[in-house]
């Protein structure tokens, strides 16, 4: 059986894709401040499911467990876990916008099926959103990483790096990444770094990775409601970090690196990546 079911629309007359990018983000090891899977459904507001995947084949509920609902003492409703593909628009230029908790099971499966579904759809180019744990202040503007599977694919002043060799754990992102590249179709990756002493969503990591989306696509999608949330981010780091002589100096020496250096090391990025590792579960982080 397929892993994925295309989904009919409601009988609207609805025009065909035009060479689509298909933009893909799942929650888990590369989503640090919940920031690709915001971005993501933020792109995708509104739009409509164009295909979705058997979770029953792809998810571990024991691992991720439905949310129950209880109201009154009454139990109700049930959120499952899902990965769904819309579709929406950026400026004149049709998007689809894969999205879900990062699958548990089948790799492989849900790697050629994401192929095969590409082919079908037409898609001209994939873009991956993701975000990394570093040591970056919050003072400063969201640092992007870029990925590419030939030179010359990335745009703007997003670089590919860092330079050197990076081996870190794989994500099921960038499995299915290399594979949509192995068969020919451009991929890129937009990473943004978010401050590894923040927990919580960080919704200004989100607003940096759609505006990369956006001047890859030339458009500039509306992030109104995401700069709100931001801003208020942003005040209670800056109390946070006032009131405490050490994190304030810890961020000082932050910020003198970040505007004294372009980027970070190999060396520097497996270290702060190991630190958010060990201390997932443990809480800590500045509030947010």
């Amino acid at each position: 059986m397929t892993l994925y079911r295309l989904e009919r629309g409601d009988g609207s007359a609805e025009p065909p894709l035009v060479e689509p990018t298909l933009i893909a983000a799942f929650d888990g090891w590369v989503d640090a401040g919940s920031a690709a899977t915001v971005a993501a459904d933020h792109l995708a507001d509104g739009g409509r499911v164009v295909a979705t995947f058997d979770a029953d084949a792809l998810y571990d509920y024991r691992a991720r467990r439905p949310t129950l609902e209880i109201v009154d003492g009454r139990p109700g409703e049930l959120t499952w876990p899902e990965l769904r593909l819309r579709r929406g628009r950026v400026g004149g230029k049709d998007i689809l916008v894969l999205n879900g908790p990062e699958p548990d099971f089948r790799w492989h499966e849900l790697t050629a099926a994401l192929v095969e579904l590409a082919g079908e759809l037409g898609v001209a180019e994939w873009v991956s959103l993701g975000a990394i744990p570093a040591g970056v202040p919050h003072t400063r503007p969201v640092p992007l990483l870029g990925t590419e599977s030939r030179p010359g694919l990335l745009r703007g002043d997003v670089k590919p790096g860092p330079p050197g060799v990076l081996r870190v754990p794989a994500a099921a992102l960038s499995v299915i990444d290399l594979a949509v590249s192995g068969a020919s179709l451009p991929a890129v990756g937009y990473f943004a770094q978010v401050p590894h002493y923040v927990s919580g969503p960080y919704p200004e990591a989100s607003i940096a990775l759609i505006r990369a989306v956006g001047r890859r696509l030339g458009a500039e999608p509306p992030v109104d409601d995401l700069e709100d949330e931001a801003r208020t981010v942003r005040t209670r780091l800056d109390a946070a970090v006032a009131v405490d002589d050490a994190t304030r100096t810890y961020v000082e020496r932050l910020e003198v690196a970040a505007d004294e250096t372009s980027g970070p090391s190999s060396g520097d990025l497996i270290g702060e990546i190991e630190r958010f590792l060990r201390s997932q579960g443990g809480g800590g982080g500045l509030p947010n």
